[in-house]
């Protein structure tokens, strides 16, 4: 698995990092992915405190326990459960993260975090008490550099412009196009890395791809439109790659895109993830075509 930099950092990641929100509770299931990542060559792994609320940082911590210097392990703080209750809020002060860092430490059975990531973040948040935190931490040797997980480009712009963030983590595929207008352009001029997350789209952009078709579409894609642009990518792609390796290669082969973030529930599809992002990269040909049968989408809020 080739690695690549994150950012400005000095972290070397495998350009496809595991979403471990997907691994599910079961510890022989989740440690059976696990372990066909790390024969995979897969080093970044990425989890949050909201996960099964806080049993997925758990399982990480104790499958990694004695191998924890060969990983980069990411986790995300910022939504807190509510004590009793089902949902949670939002938090992005500057003593809840500050504190609530120990508590993922100690999930993750480690003394430190490699990339602590914001998981959200509104206009409205104590932006400077919150970028405050993170270089705290990272002074303190706590975490070793931060980032932010956000589908707004008015927040995103903000932490790119006023802390040392070395990533964000956006939504981006070839059916949610919205980054190449603003977050896109905006990190390749700093220097930092869009890890994008959902590549495939729920699963629209694979094989099983008509399974995961409904009446209620997809974003701005009405269940027709779908229905079109799929076969038509289907039908170019059918005798050269699969629709998972177009889709992942198409994230790759983007303007500041370093890393794709990808779930696995099963050996199998961790392994087919594998496969796409090790295939060839797009022709550009192959770009222009699926930029003219793809919608250009674009934020409508958070501008």
């Amino acid at each position: 698995m080739q690695k690549t930099t994150l950012g400005l950092s000095d972290l070397q990641v495998s350009k496809y990092g595991l979403g471990c929100m997907s691994i599910g509770t079961d510890e022989k299931h989740a440690f059976s992915i696990l372990e066909a990542a790390l024969e995979e060559g897969i080093n970044y792994f990425d989890t949050a405190d909201l996960y099964d609320q806080g049993q997925n940082e758990k399982l990480i911590g104790r499958f990694f326990k004695h191998n924890r210097e060969d990983v980069v392990i990411a986790t995300k703080v910022g939504n807190k459960w509510k004590d009793g209750e089902q949902g949670w809020s939002w938090d992005a002060s500057k003593s809840y993260i500050k504190e609530q860092v120990k508590t993922s430490l100690k999930r993750l059975d480690t003394d430190y975090i490699d990339l602590y990531q914001l998981h959200g973040g509104t206009l409205e948040d104590p932006i400077d008490d919150t970028i405050d935190a993170f270089e705290e931490l990272k002074k303190e040797g706590i975490i070793r550099y931060y980032g932010i997980s956000s589908i707004r480009p008015n927040v995103i712009r903000e932490y790119v412009e006023r802390s040392s963030i070395v990533s964000v983590m956006v939504q981006y595929s070839i059916l949610d196009r919205r980054p190449e207008e603003l977050i896109l352009p905006l990190l390749d001029d700093y220097g930092i890395s869009a890890v994008t997350r959902g590549p495939v789209a729920k699963g629209l952009l694979s094989p099983q791809y008509a399974k995961k078709l409904s009446e209620k579409g997809y974003l701005d894609y009405s269940s027709e439109e779908l229905h079109t642009v799929l076969n038509n990518l289907e039908e170019k792609f059918k005798d050269t790659r699969t629709l998972t390796e177009a889709a992942i290669q198409y994230n790759l082969s983007q303007l500041a895109v370093t890393n794709i973030i990808a779930g696995a529930s099963s050996v199998e599809q961790l392994r087919e993830n594998v496969k796409a992002v090790n295939s060839a990269p797009l022709t550009t040909e192959e770009i222009a075509f699926i930029q003219d049968v793809s919608k250009v989408n674009k934020y409508t809020n958070h501008r």
